[in-house]
C-alpha cells in the first residue's frame, strides 16, 4: 500500500468522506520513483478496474506528468462520497492497492464543482 500524505492537513481524505455530498471528483497525486513506473501503472490499472466494478462509479482518468516527471494525477468522478468510501473499504481495493511498489506516495483529495460566475458552473 503507497504511503498518503494529505495535501490539506486541516482536513484529510478521511475526514472529507465524512461529509455527505455528491458528485464528487477524487484527485489523487501519486509520486512514483522511476524505476517502478510500469509496475505502477500495470498495477494501478488493476486497481482502476476493481474500482470500475463498484456502485457509484462514474469515470477515471490518469496524467503523467512531462519532462520525465515521477508526479502522476488520477482523476475518478463518484456519485458520491458514501459510493467512494464504501469502495475503498472493499476487500478487493485493499487487496489490489496493498499490492503497489515501495516507494509511492499517494496524495487523495476530494472536490465538489462550483461555479464561478462567467467561467464555469457546478
Amino acid at each position: 500500500m503507497p504511503q498518503v500524505a494529505h495535501l490539506d492537513p486541516s482536513t484529510p481524505m478521511p475526514a472529507q468522506l465524512q461529509e455527505k455530498t455528491g458528485p464528487i471528483v477524487l484527485v489523487n497525486t501519486f509520486f512514483v520513483p522511476r524505476e517502478a513506473m510500469d509496475e505502477f501503472l500495470e498495477l494501478w490499472g488493476a486497481d482502476a478496474r476493481v474500482m470500475k466494478s463498484q456502485p457509484g462509479f462514474i469515470s477515471t482518468q490518469m496524467h503523467r506528468g512531462t519532462a520525465g516527471s515521477q508526479l502522476l494525477v488520477n482523476i475518478a468522478v463518484w456519485e458520491s462520497t458514501e459510493a467512494l468510501a464504501k469502495a475503498h473499504s472493499s476487500p478487493e481495493f485493499r487487496a489490489a492497492s496493498s499490492k503497489l511498489p515501495d516507494g509511492v506516495i499517494a496524495h487523495p483529495h476530494v472536490f465538489e464543482k462550483i461555479a464561478v460566475e462567467g467561467v464555469c458552473v457546478a
